[in-house]
């Protein structure tokens, strides 16, 4: 199967190119020109495009893949900037102008935050109602693309994320925050109260779920990538002050609760199982 994947470089995509690469898949990929992409994978194929202005072969110049992974978006982690609706016209005709050129398979990420304040369990056939502007111009472009289906054929995987962690975290997030502080040696950390549930998983987990979603050949539509277990974050925090040994005090209650989240929620992920049950996995 040929794949070609944007966002490479970023938290999900270098995994999900690792993913790949046990697959025995080399992925086309898209790096923006001038951008690192190219040297960072100078074992696969790099074709620089700029998605917000793409040559008219794009699709030609990626090889006529089977499948685009498609991570590529800007603005995080800023959930409130105005850019993520600002750029969703470009995500939608790069996209479009693939499946007119033949694409037939597209897996996306997507986010928990098309959800908004909804709380308890969320299952994919729950309505969306996002309330910041990244959720919203994420599930602007499900929306569009479900549209276009019919009247264009073609296998959509819109992969909801929760929240991930791990290797190439964005370092103002709050483990690498702990971490760094735990190795300054810092007496006390300073968050919020801590209570609110979330659904974690590791983001080597989550990249392996989106690419068996991706290449298995089905019009899989959303599906919540997520562990489907509430935890608190301050269960999260302590657990991580435990395994560095560390005598940080965790200063709870120093940051208000965020406006834009409910104080408890966490994905279904029972139509995840069915679908990794039902695919025929070596890896």
């Amino acid at each position: 199967m040929k794949v070609a994947a944007t966002g490479a470089s970023g938290f999900i995509g270098r995994h999900v190119v690792n993913q790949l690469e046990k697959r025995g898949i080399s992925p086309t990929l898209v790096g923006r020109p001038g951008s690192s992409t190219k040297k960072e994978f100078a074992r696969h194929q790099v074709v620089e495009m700029d998605i917000a202005d793409p040559p008219a072969d794009a699709y030609d110049r990626l090889g006529r893949p089977d499948v685009l992974i498609h991570l590529a978006w800007g603005g995080l982690p800023n959930y409130s900037s105005k850019h993520h609706l600002e750029q969703l016209p470009a995500h939608h005709s790069f996209l479009e102008g693939l499946l007119s050129a033949g694409l037939r398979g597209l897996a996306i990420a997507g986010t928990c935050f098309e959800y908004g304040l909804q709380s308890g369990a969320l299952g994919e056939d729950m309505p969306t109602a996002p309330v910041t502007a990244y959720g919203k111009a994420k599930d602007e472009l499900r929306t569009a693309l479900e549209r276009l289906r019919q009247i264009r054929s073609f296998n959509l995987t819109w992969a909801r994320l929760f929240y991930l962690h791990g290797e190439g975290q964005a370092a103002g997030s709050l483990l690498p925050q702990l971490e760094t502080a735990i190795a300054r040696g810092d007496a006390t950390f300073n968050m919020s109260g801590g209570e609110q549930l979330r659904d974690y998983l590791s983001v080597d987990e989550a990249a392996r779920y989106l690419v068996v979603l991706a290449l298995n050949g089905r019009d899989n539509g959303v599906v919540n990538v997520c562990s489907g277990r509430p935890v608190s974050v301050r269960e999260l925090v302590e657990e991580m002050v435990r395994k560095h040994g560390s005598s940080i005090q965790l200063n709870f209650g120093h940051f208000p609760y965020p406006e834009h989240e409910p104080m408890a929620f966490w994905g279904d992920r029972s139509k995840l199982t069915r679908l990794l049950e039902s695919t025929i996995e070596t890896i």
